[in-house]
Parts: structure tokens; sequence; C-alpha cells
């Protein structure tokens, strides 16, 4: 057999299999791409294809899409499986490492050059899997990607579909994925450890186990209209074989300074005048905690002095914890402290640092001597 002919083969192979699914705008990709590699050796072909793309309805809307088909509930408590976020309320990009930003960029760009993934040969990557602890921002990136693909964002409701009678969880599951396939949108399957746990852990009830399964089946036949992202805390709970079928890996560290810089500083900015110099010590202060757990304590103070009356800054030195730090972070924060101008007895009494040392580290204690000995 000759490898046109192969190819030929598996197009129609493929095009039976989406046509069976009911999945057209992935039959108009695999058209479109079968135009362009005829296009040399049989133009006829290659341009009836083309005219009947032109022709095609257009694109439905996945909310349209969405109305259409019910909502997949639970048969027992009739819950909702999903959580939908039709529109993406999110102001500015989230605040994330460097490398995780780049992953998400180039699943953006990939969906704005489509044409280019196709006249290759490619497709968009159609799964990712966010690895990281809580609280790093991969629920935030999910949601700040599907604004910018401008598709909604459905979430697996993990508490809705997990049953306790014997192959409902798995029933319940293929419900989500299947109405997720038919519309154009970005689906998190959160908390991924829960339902794709290895089979070869003896703790594990073979119904946890058939939904590695039907997990596996789906990942492989996710629609490339659509993006699959899943997320975990717990990589080394996952079956090795739904590791290997997401695409795309991407890392979520803890924070570094840096970003919880830009962070806080982004919390405070409307709010104090100080902004940049509580962002600088708290980068510090705070260095160790996730994303949203310094997010959490920045409100918590704001909360607190808008009660109070008090100023902010008072609330703010109160998040300063100087016994998760290292000596030299103590006297890291001790001379911003001092260099912001908080008196030195205070400082010493919320980093435990002599007033000595700081007397030694200190712009400000330094530059009136510099100037006595100019």
């Amino acid at each position: 057999m000759t490898t046109a002919k192969a190819d030929l083969d598996s197009d129609i192979i493929s095009l039976a299999r989406l046509a069976l699914a009911g999945r057209a705008q992935d039959i108009q990709m695999l058209v479109q791409r079968i135009a362009r590699k005829t296009r040399a050796d049989k133009p006829e072909l290659s341009n009836s294809l083309t005219a009947l793309l032109r022709e095609s309805p257009s694109k439905e809307t996945p909310l349209r899409r969405m109305a259409e088909v019910p909502m997949p509930v639970d048969s027992d408590s009739r819950l909702h499986l999903l959580k939908i976020e039709e529109t993406i309320e999110l102001d500015h990009p989230p605040v994330l490492a460097t490398e995780v930003s780049a992953a998400l960029d180039q699943l953006i760009a990939e969906r704005g050059r489509l044409e280019a993934l196709d006249a290759a040969g490619l497709d968009p990557t159609r799964t990712a899997l966010f690895v990281g602890p809580p609280g790093v921002g991969k629920t935030l990136a999910a949601r700040w990607l599907a604004k910018r693909l401008g598709k909604p964002l459905m979430i697996l409701d993990l508490a809705a579909v997990m049953s306790s009678y014997l192959g409902r969880t798995g029933a319940n599951l293929r419900q989500v994925l299947d109405y997720a396939k038919q519309a154009d949108c970005v689906l998190l399957l959160d908390e991924l450890d829960a339902i794709a746990k290895r089979r070869d852990d003896r703790d594990e009830v073979g119904e946890l186990k058939r939904l590695v399964t039907v997990l596996l089946q789906q990942i492989d036949d996710w629609p490339a209209t659509g993006l699959l992202l899943a997320a975990t805390n717990h990589p080394d709970l996952l079956d090795p074989a739904i590791w290997r079928r997401f695409e795309m890996k991407v890392e979520f560290p803890m924070p570094e300074r840096p970003a919880i810089q830009e962070l806080v500083n982004g919390l405070l900015q409307p709010h104090d005048e100080n902004a940049d110099h509580w962002a600088n010590v708290l980068s510090i202060a705070l260095h160790g905690q996730s994303f949203s757990d310094i997010r959490q304590s920045v409100e918590r103070a704001r909360r607190a002095a808008a009660i109070s009356g008090d100023p902010l800054e008072t609330h703010l030195q109160a998040l300063i914890s100087p016994d998760q730090l290292s000596k030299s972070e103590r006297i890291n924060l001790a001379t911003m402290l001092v260099d912001g101008g908080l008196s030195q007895r205070s400082v010493q009494k919320l980093t435990g640092v002599a007033r000595d040392t700081v007397r030694s580290h200190s712009r400000a204690e330094a530059s009136p001597r510099k100037r006595k000995g100019g």
C-alpha cells in the first residue's frame, strides 16, 4: 500500500469516527487538512472540498450549543455535575511564575495560529496537566486561559460526580466529558488525583480503577476545538498512563520574591501610597507562602484597617513573622522597615534584630554619617 493510499484510508477512518461522534467542528478541520494535502496531486478534489467548507454553516456559539443539550446531573441527587463560568471576570493577567506564563502564552498562541498548524499537519495542544501545591494559581490559570480564548470554563464538580452507588461515578464522569466535548469550551478537571489514582494501589476499590479507563479513553479522543485541563496537588498519586496522556505538563512552583512583590503591589497600589515599599517588605516576610495565602493575608489586613480606622501599615506589620525567616532575611527585612520610616525600637520588636545591627545596615543611618563626613 502506498503512503498516499494509507494516508487516505486513515483520513476516511478519522472522518467516519468524527461524524459518528457528531463532532462537526473537528470534521471541518479534518476536511480542511485533506484539501490542503490533496492540492498538488488532486486539485479537483481539493477545490471541491474547499467549496464545501465555504458553504458549510457558521460555527455554533458554545453557549447556544450548551443550551440545546441538557446539563449533566447525577441521577439520584439531581445535582449538576459541572460548574460553568460563561463570562470570566479577570481585570488583569494573573501573577504567575515566568515559566508558567510562557506555557499559557503558547497555548493561547496556538489557538491564534490554527491555519499555520494545519498547514504543517498539526493540531493545537488539546490537553494540559497543571501540577503544583494548593494556592499557586492552577485554577486561576485555567480561568485566564478561558478568558483569553473566549471560551466558557467548565469545572468538574468532584463532590457531585462521586457516588456511593457502584458504577455511578464512572457514568457521571462519562456524562461530564461527553457534554464538554460537544461544547467549544475549556474543561478543568480539578483534583485529578481523586479520580485518576494509580491502578496498582491496593487500597483503591475497583470503581476508582475503572475511572482511569474512562479517562484514558476520553483524553485520547478529546477534540482539537476544545481544551482539556486537569490539576493535581499530588502528581505521585496519578496513574502513569494518565500522566503520559497529557500533551503538556505545567509545573506551578511556590512564588518567588519578584512574583510576591508584583502580587502585593497590585493589591495595595490603589489603597496605599507606600505600596512599593510594603510589596518589597512582604516579599521577604511572606516568602514561602502560596499566592492564595498571600492574597488572603493582605486582604485581611485591609479589612482590619477599614473596620478599625487604623493606618493600613499597622495591620501590614502584623503579617511579619520573623520566626519563619533566616537571619539574613530578618536583617534585610529590618533594614527595609527602618529605611521605610519605622523606628529602630519598633523594628527590633517586630523582627528581633538588634538596633546596632540595624544601624550598621540601614541607609537611613548611613546617610547622615555620609553627609557629615562630606
